[in-house]
This record gives structure tokens, sequence and C-alpha cells, in this order.
């Protein structure tokens, strides 16, 4: 979802066969005069209008979620008064009438929703003050289309009536429960998209595909590695991956901030994305991953009691996500932007109406999309392309610029420690020997070490204590040790848990909750020496 440039080749406009076409200021002036003149009855030449522009942007974009048949109804089109005017209008649905019929969150067809919400005049409304809408299908709460109608025709033809009925040309699939594990449906949806977004841009009409997934601050499960990898593999060109940034439960850690925990869920995610990209023949580079990843924290209280997304946790990941020029920021939900009222007791209570915590109205709205000045509508022409690997990473390791030893597959390192591989700085989260540092592991708990960052530009080798030959003796088969002591085994030191004889520390590696021994980290003997000037590369 970026344009080209000199380091980034990964997305490039498409036009297909319409025409390059610049508006001179006093035309288009012309042009608004004359539409905004027009009667209620003209919204769809309006659309049709709005949607004949060429014009492609990649500048990262920001949309609130609305829920559009929650009560009390939320006026989206009165965003168009503010800087922030595009929506993510949720949840398309299957009805419970008829699982093939599109409607809005089970309660409207599309036909009953242009009389009854007057959605199309909204939306027209909104387009008129320069404002763009998406569509988002699925949610938590009933069936996303694929899951229940299993008549391939009838699911494309669900999917294209949406789109054409509110002509636009980007969807958002928010994959959850059912809509997330059923791996048959997954198949299915990915084939009905890939036919659906294949059909528009052979007619020169451009069409994104977002993915919406939960995510924890560890990353995306299995579940949501599959949504993408069926998509990918299906041949859905993704605009991006937005994650849910919320209800992270028990994978919250104990006085971690909702921001922190998100941006460890983007970090990871980012990560994952590379990996799924690589296994569908396509590399592209973290700044283009970065650029199609998206997040969408629930403001203020979230469904977990304890987990409250605050403005403070606003301002955090509005910075973050801009330093890594993420693609897209979105929230849940437009509904909630606003404090409760004073008739509202129990704030722990989530309201679809009001956010539980102290703010003023469009706050989050502000705090979250500060920066994000692109357009849903803009951006939607990006189309993704493969790009080569850079010629940095096709260089070997100089031990004269890594800050620290270059890993090698025979060595052991110790909880902590630091390596170089790949022109990346990595640590281990636990005693490791032959992992590579960047196996392609899609979930962390996979691997044994974290990725810290690059090799900065002027970096040289830095001292690292190591232990003085003879600081503990070698261990011995027939010795007796007690708890405390300490010997060194190939060169690493281990500390014994309990008293034992022939028990050899090599057993702490694969049981070590069985083995007497563990292997000190790398900060233990940091404070057993001082660090001599010699580099361990």
């Amino acid at each position: 979802m970026v344009s080209k440039s000199k380091t980034d080749t990964a997305v490039e406009q498409q036009y297909s066969s319409e025409p390059q076409r610049r508006l001179s200021p006093w035309r288009v002036m012309l042009a608004l005069c004359i539409l905004i003149s027009l009667p209620t009855g003209t919204v769809f030449a309006l659309r049709q209008w709005h949607a004949s522009q060429p014009t492609v942007s990649s500048k990262p974009w920001f949309a609130s979620y609305v829920d559009v048949t929650a009560t009390p109804t939320f006026a989206f089109e009165q965003l168009g008064t503010n800087s922030k005017r595009d929506a993510v209008l949720s949840f398309i649905v299957s009805s419970p009438q008829d699982a093939c019929t599109p409607s809005w969150g089970g309660a409207y067809t599309l036909s009953q929703a242009t009389g009854v919400l007057d959605l199309d005049r909204r939306i027209a409304r909104l387009q008129q003050q320069g404002g763009s809408v998406a569509i988002s299908f699925g949610g938590q709460k009933n069936q996303e289309l694929a899951v229940n109608c299993t008549d391939p025709n009838k699911l494309f033809n669900a999917y294209q009536s949406v789109v054409d009925q509110y002509n636009i040309n980007t969807i958002d699939l928010d994959l959850e429960g059912a809509g997330l594990m059923d791996a048959a449906a997954a198949s299915r949806r990915a084939i009905a998209i890939a036919q659906l977004q294949s059909q528009r841009r052979a007619a020169g009409k451009q069409f994104a595909v977002w993915v919406t997934l939960p995510v924890t601050p560890q990353g995306l499960d299995e579940n949501g590695t599959n949504a993408v990898s069926q998509l990918l593999t299906h041949h859905v060109d993704l605009a991006g991956v937005n994650v849910m940034t919320m209800d992270y439960g028990s994978s919250l850690g104990k006085g971690t901030t909702m921001a922190s925990a998100s941006e460890s869920a983007l970090i990871q995610t980012e990560r994952q994305l590379g990996i799924l990209y690589q296994q569908a023949g396509v590399h592209l580079n973290d700044a283009t991953l970065w650029a199609k990843m998206g997040a969408t924290p629930m403001i203020g209280q979230n469904d977990t009691p304890d987990e409250v997304f605050t403005l403070a946790d606003a301002t955090a990941l509005n910075q973050f996500a801009l330093a890594h020029k993420l693609g897209r920021m979105s929230m849940w939900s437009a509904n909630r932007d606003l404090a409760c009222g004073t008739n509202y007791v129990f704030t722990q209570v989530v309201s679809d109406a009001c956010s539980g915590v102290q703010q003023n109205p469009y706050d989050f709205t502000n705090h979250l999309g500060a920066g994000f000045d692109g357009s849903i509508f803009l951006s939607a022409g990006l189309v993704t392309t493969a790009e080569t690997t850079s010629k940095l990473a096709q260089q070997p390791d100089n031990p004269a610029t890594s800050p620290y030893q270059i890993w090698s597959p025979t060595g052991a390192y110790l909880k902590g420690t630091k390596v170089v591989w790949h022109h990346n700085v990595y640590q281990a989260k636990w005693w490791t020997q032959g992992d590579l540092p960047d196996n392609p592991v899609l979930q962390q708990w996979q691997t044994p070490w974290t990725l810290i960052g690059p090799v900065l530009p002027g970096e040289k080798p830095i001292p690292q204590p190591t232990l003085p030959p003879g600081t503990y003796p070698d261990w011995s088969g027939t010795a007796t040790y007690n708890t405390g002591d300490r010997v060194l085994f190939n060169g690493v030191p281990y500390q014994a848990k309990w008293w034992n004889t022939g028990q050899s520390p090599a057993a702490a590696t694969a049981n070590p909750d069985s083995s007497p021994w563990v292997p000190l980290t790398q900060d233990q003997i940091n404070a057993l020496v001082t660090p001599t000037m010699t580099p361990t590369n």
C-alpha cells in the first residue's frame, strides 16, 4: 500500500483503462456547486461521479468503524463536518432467513436499509462532503456470508451485490468466531473475493481488500495466519492486515499498558505477514509490510473488565504508528467516541454509545487519527508487486561492523545473549544451539530468538564479558554436587538446582524441568566479571 519510491517498489498505481485527467480548481468548484444543489434523488449519480475519479494516493488513512444497526442510530454522515470523514460501515452478515442474502447485522436487507435507515442517502451525503466509506463483512455477533452460504455462485453474487449497491472500492473482512475458524468457509470466501477483485480490476475499477483479525501481544494465532494464507493462496491482493488491538485477556502481561501491548502485537504481526508473503512466493521489505498493516483499538472500556484504552494510550499508539508508517488506523467505534452521561452508572459495562472514560466528543478520533491524512477511496488503486532482496541482505555479516558476535550453528548461547545474523541483532530467550535466528516460524514461541532490530551504520564490536578459564571447575561424572554449585560444561556455566551426581548438564537443554542443572544467563555472567576489551566474534 505504498507508492513507488527509490527504496520501495512494492506497490504500483493501477489506472487500467481510466484516463489520467486533472481538473482545474474552478471546474472542481463548479462541479461541487452543481452537485450540492441537486435533489436527493440524484444520490446514485453522485456516487458514480465520486467513483470515477482516477486519483491514487499511498497516504495512510484513518477511518472509524461505525455500527450501522446500533441503537441509538449514529449519524455517521455528520463526520463530514470533521477532519476525519472516512468510515468503515459494519457489519454485512448473512440474513437469518437466507444465508446467501446479505444483511446489515441480520436486521435489515440491503433494500430495507435503503428505506428504514436511509442508508444510501446518508452515504451519499458523506461522500458529498469529501468522505469515503468501506463496508465490513463479518464481526463477532453474526455469521459472515461464507460460513453458511455454501453455493459458490450465490456467495459471489452476495459479495458483488453489496459492492454494487454502495459502489465502493474497498471492503473489510472482519473474521471472528466461525468466520475465522471454519476452514471450508475460508476457502469459499477467498475464491469468491479473488474472483470479485479480478473482475473489477479487469473492468478498470479499483478494488482493495483488507482482512481484520483478532490479535495478542504475541501476534496472530494459527487461525489468523491460516486466514491470511488462504487469501494469499487464492491470489487475493490484500491491501493489508488490520489487527484488533483490544480484549487481550490473559495474554496481557501484568502492568503492561494497552498501548505497549498493541505495539507488540503490531511488531509480531508484521513479522508474521512477511513470512506469509514469503510462503506465497512474494518478497516484501519491512517498509512495504508496515504500509500493509492496520490497527483497531477498542476505545475506552474494553469488553475485558480490566482493560481500558485511554487517551494516553491513543496518543502513544498514534506516535508508534506514524513512526513505523502504518498504512491504516481505525477504532471501535465512532458510535462510542464520547463520554457516558451522568445517568450511566456502571461504566465498566461496555456501552455501544459511549466510551466509559472521561473525554470530549471525538477525542479518540483526533488522538488516533492525527497525521493520517489519506483516504480510503484514494488508496484503493494500489497493487502489490514482489520486491528483490536488498543488496545488503545478500552480503555476509562483517565482524568488524557488527556490535555482537556473528551467530554460528555450533555456538551455544545463553539466555540474554545477543548475536548478529543477516545484519540484524537477535537476543536469546533461553539457552539455544543450532537454531537459526531468522528461522521463518509464524508463532513466536517456536523460536528461541527475539529480533531486536537492524545493525546500525557505523557500529563497531561491543566488548563482551566472558568467564576467565578456571572460574569454575569442569563438570565431572563422578563428582557430587550440592545446590548452588557451579561448573563449566562445554564452556557454558551451569548451576545445580539440587544435590546430584552423574547427571550431565547436557540434559538441561532437552528436559530443563527434570534436569538438576540450569545454565547461567548472560546477565548473570555480566554481573560476575568485568568486560574485557576483546570482542567474542
